[in-house]
């Protein structure tokens, strides 16, 4: 008996210590934004995508990747919708590495975007999605149907509101508090500043309204199909909903005389 009690309680303790260490590791409550693509029929914002596009290209660019998003893709519909010739010029801004020509060229439609120019710089291709904060030990599965996985909130107040201003060297390397950031340190400086970007649409370019304009950006390289997946998911809904009751009268009907016999 004591040997039972002993392996429950192991048992026990493993399923809960992820949970309780990650929530020490929080330092900040993210709260929810109101994300257009949030929800079930929820799709993303064409003229947000493209302001979090001018952000990350001005801003976070300089030392982040994207590596795993191909450029033509900013053409997309259920994306920056770019017109293609404006692909073609901003293509052009990156240098890429031909292995054919053993030389960099400018980069056209079909490339990727650039790494990360800096080592220690993460790629932010799938950022959004591996930062989840509504979901996991953090919240309910029933969140992420609601909320969505809280990436882009992480983010967004990751760069709005978790820096305080404090500093201090560790190993030669400056760091800043983030408390936002597991562990309370992010070797980043803040890299938004009111008006930072210039929005060509006049919308408001604070701090708050920046960091939520490459959130949602980011949001669509970790998920570009997903406003199709939704929809998809969807027609599922649908035709699971009319299979049950075409198969629940049909059963009804087979078993009618049985029934009404007895």
């Amino acid at each position: 008996m004591n040997m039972i009690k002993t392996t429950l309680l192991g048992a026990v303790l493993a399923l809960t210590a992820p949970a309780v260490f990650a929530a020490g590791e929080a330092t900040h409550h993210i709260e929810n934004i109101d994300f257009s693509f949030d929800g079930p029929f929820g799709t993303y914002d064409v003229n947000q995508l493209q302001r979090g596009l001018q952000v990350y290209t001005e801003i976070c660019s300089a030392c982040h990747g994207l590596r795993y998003v191909p450029l033509r893709t900013l053409e997309a519909e259920s994306g920056p919708a770019l017109p293609e010739e404006q692909v073609i010029e901003y293509s052009k801004r990156y240098d890429v590495y031909d292995a054919e020509l053993d030389d960099f060229r400018e980069g056209t439609p079909v490339d990727h975007f650039p790494g990360s120019a800096l080592e220690n710089a993460p790629d932010l291709s799938l950022m959004a999605k591996k930062r989840a904060a509504f979901h996991g030990p953090y919240g309910l599965g029933i969140n992420q149907l609601l909320k969505g996985t809280g990436g882009p909130e992480y983010i967004a107040a990751l760069l709005a509101e978790g820096y305080t201003g404090e500093e201090k060297e560790q190993a030669g390397v400056i760091l800043y508090e983030n408390t936002v950031m597991p562990g309370g340190w992010i070797a980043m400086a803040p890299p938004l500043y009111d008006e930072a970007v210039e929005y060509e649409d006049g919308h408001a370019n604070s701090i708050e309204a920046m960091a939520e304009d490459v959130s949602a950006f980011l949001m669509w390289t970790a998920e570009p199909k997903l406003g199709a997946r939704k929809q998809a998911g969807f027609a599922g809904v649908i035709f699971l909903t009319l299979l049950s009751v075409l198969l629940y009268l049909t059963n009804k009907r087979l078993w009618a005389r049985v029934k009404y016999k007895a």
